[in-house]
């Protein structure tokens, strides 16, 4: 798919102080955590996997949370929990909006605490609450799923990347205490398909990608998407939301959307020819889940 970074486009690129200043602290506090509780968007669930994360968790205990489940058809979240288990690992589906799937990771983390006293026991220590780090990029959830495990609003939270700024302990009930991090980030998006997608999911903020590219690009992704059923991606699902087919351009080798036609076209139809808010709303509208359950990556 690397057809759809267009070599005119910059780069996408996101990696603000914030973010940086956290990750120093993330690493300062890792001593002090039993267990890394990896929180990934479901929709892309490589893209926001973090290259750093097998140091982060050495020597600890690991759970994989694959957070907006909802956002993505059943059969792609059949392949992909297929493909994790394959991998060894065992992921835990949440809807952290709805509640859906909390309860299972709570008991989870309280089982692996569990293992933890075990331990301490045998060594001659009293027990005490597993130490939990959430973690995962920017956006995914994180603190959506803390307020859902205490079951009050604790930490702020909302569908915008960079909301969280700064390390806060979480204690829930005897047993747990969260760490909530920012959203942490590679200081270079080298894969920059990856970084279209975490663009598209609005997990890296705004101020680093163009909007009108992005959602180009996204036409373009779409269009690629149709061939494998699993995505939830219908031929002609544009066209019945906003009303304008995505024509093919005209010339030789395979056939190629005409995406900007697509936009312009859409942008008259339904923002008055404005096409950066014409972009915007079509990006919005994949955030919002209003074009239906799609996934952005397959096993």
């Amino acid at each position: 798919m690397s057809e759809l970074l267009s070599s005119a486009a910059p780069s996408i690129q996101w990696y603000p102080g914030h973010i940086a200043k956290a990750e120093r602290a993330l690493t300062d506090n890792l001593a002090k955590v039993d267990l890394v509780i990896e929180v990934r968007d479901a929709r892309i669930p490589t893209a926001t996997g973090h290259p750093r994360l097998q140091r982060w968790i050495q020597g600890k205990q690991h759970l994989l949370v694959l957070n907006r489940r909802d956002m993505i058809p059943v059969a792609a979240r059949e392949a992909w929990d297929a493909w994790f288990r394959g991998q060894g690992q065992t992921p835990w589906w949440s809807d952290a909006k709805a509640g859906t799937g909390v309860k299972q990771l709570q008991q989870a983390a309280i089982r692996a605490g569990d293992s933890l006293n075990e331990r301490r026991r045998n060594r001659g220590m009293r027990p005490r609450p597993v130490r939990a780090l959430m973690l995962g990029f920017p956006n995914v959830g994180k603190s959506a799923l803390i307020n859902r495990l205490v079951r009050q609003k604790v930490v702020d939270s909302a569908r915008r990347a960079g909301v969280t700024r700064s390390l806060r302990w979480v204690r829930l009930g005897q047993d747990l205490d969260l760490l909530d991090a920012p959203g942490v980030l590679p200081p270079r998006l080298d894969d920059q398909l990856a970084a279209l997608r975490l663009a598209l999911c609005d997990d890296i903020g705004q101020a680093a990608y163009d909007g009108e590219a992005a959602a180009m690009a996204f036409v373009h992704m779409l269009a690629a998407l149709e061939a494998a059923e699993t995505s939830g991606v219908k031929p002609g699902l544009l066209e019945r939301r906003y009303g304008i087919p995505v024509e093919t351009l005209p010339g030789e080798g395979a056939p190629k959307p005409d995406v900007h036609g697509w936009l312009t076209g859409a942008a008259e139809r339904h923002t008055s020819g404005d096409t950066v808010r014409m972009a915007q709303r079509f990006l919005d509208d994949f955030r919002r889940g209003m074009l239906g359950p799609i996934a952005l990556e397959l096993p």
